[in-house]
């Protein structure tokens, strides 16, 4: 029997340590002489009272969603994917070869294109520490860990000894045909007399997304492949007894991880920036941890903590620009948050559990 029912497990968790983790942050906001109510009031503005900061709020929450659903989908195999940042990079460097090499005709082949080769150039990157996983039992945690610095590198010396431009400095590739060049929401959502989303980078990958939780839940939930994912990720010994091969079901959930993972580079590289550029994770392949903690590897769970998170990035974004709230506290907020939705998840489990086990003993 569950020590508590599951929509607790779901949403009270997640909300409680986000409450808790507002509080702290409020004392600290507090102690460096600033409002903490009028810091929050500029976040909800900054980030979601006007078109242009809900276009940075979705633009940030899409890069979540990705990283997010490809650490669930290792989750649920009971593996910690750690390597979203650098799956993340590689998927970028496909997406930069699609939409430099290719003649494509409009951007919605443009599209199908890139998306195959984000999603082949991570799940690539992915295959070598599933493999020795799998078959060395090297520890999936350090072998990502390690890709992640091997795929800065490898970005880095692409960047400057090969797909950067004759006579540029900066190491990024050359602006990516017209042709290719993604709808942004101002675009789709716009009128001749109303201007929305006005400047933000928020395209057509937020919907791209969307579809990918809609497919991470199918497959999870509703195919034979995700079943034995579950099950593998519950017990490998009753895997096995069942004739699941650990091998097949670590190297595949981990391919279809760095898949997702290097999806994120749509958003990034092809719908905002436009080129490749070095940094353009920026991060969110570990965000992404926090996400699928969040959101208990479920895509509904997901999505909502990468809105969340997009929040916190655009917020926190307006804060640094009109208070003296400096841009290193905005990331220890951030980081209060993962904190208390992640490391400290059981501070607030085990009470809960306890009060819903004092409360089903006396109704009995």
């Amino acid at each position: 029997m569950d020590k508590m029912p599951a929509w607790a497990d779901a949403v009270l968790v997640p909300l409680i340590s986000i409450l808790l983790a507002a509080i702290l942050s409020a004392l600290v906001i507090l102690a460096i002489g600033e409002s903490p109510t009028e810091a929050l009031w500029l976040m909800i503005d900054g980030a979601l009272m006007r078109s242009s900061g809900w276009g940075y709020t979705l633009y940030y929450a899409t890069n979540f969603i990705f990283t997010g659903l490809a650490v669930s989908v290792a989750f649920h195999a009971r593996m910690f994917n750690i390597g979203g940042e650098g799956q993340a990079m590689i998927g970028g460097l496909g997406v930069a070869l699609a939409c430099l090499f290719i003649p494509w005709p409009h951007w919605s082949l443009a599209l199908l294109g890139a998306t195959g080769a984000a999603a082949l150039f991570g799940a690539a990157w992915a295959w070598l520490p599933a493999y020795l996983q799998a078959k060395r039992g090297s520890h999936i945690v350090i072998t990502t860990i390690m890709f992640n610095f091997i795929a800065a590198a490898v970005l880095n010396y692409m960047l400057v000894n090969v797909l950067r431009p004759k006579g540029a400095m900066d190491p990024a590739t050359a602006k990516f045909p017209e042709a290719t060049h993604l709808p942004t929401f101002q675009d789709m959502f716009s009128t001749a007399e109303n201007v929305i989303f006005r400047g933000s980078p928020a395209n057509i990958t937020f919907f791209i997304a969307l579809l990918a939780c809609v497919a991470v839940w199918v497959l999870i939930w509703r195919t034979r492949l995700g079943y034995e994912i579950r099950a593998f990720g519950h017990s490998e010994t009753g895997a096995l007894y069942a004739g699941i091969s650990p091998v097949k079901i670590t190297v595949v959930a981990m391919l279809i991880s760095g898949g997702l993972a290097g999806l994120m580079a749509l958003n990034t590289t092809m719908g905002e920036a436009e080129r490749l550029v070095l940094n353009a994770t920026e991060g969110a392949g570990f965000i992404g941890i926090a996400v699928a903690l969040m959101g208990r590897s479920h895509p509904v769970g997901v999505l909502l903590a990468a809105l969340l998170f997009g929040f916190l990035y655009q917020g926190g974004a307006e804060l640094a620009l009109w208070t003296n709230i400096p841009r290193e506290l905005i990331t220890v907020i951030q980081a209060l948050v993962i904190l208390f939705t992640g490391a400290l998840d059981n501070m607030v489990r085990k009470p809960l559990e306890s009060i819903f086990l004092s409360l089903r003993s006396k109704g009995a």
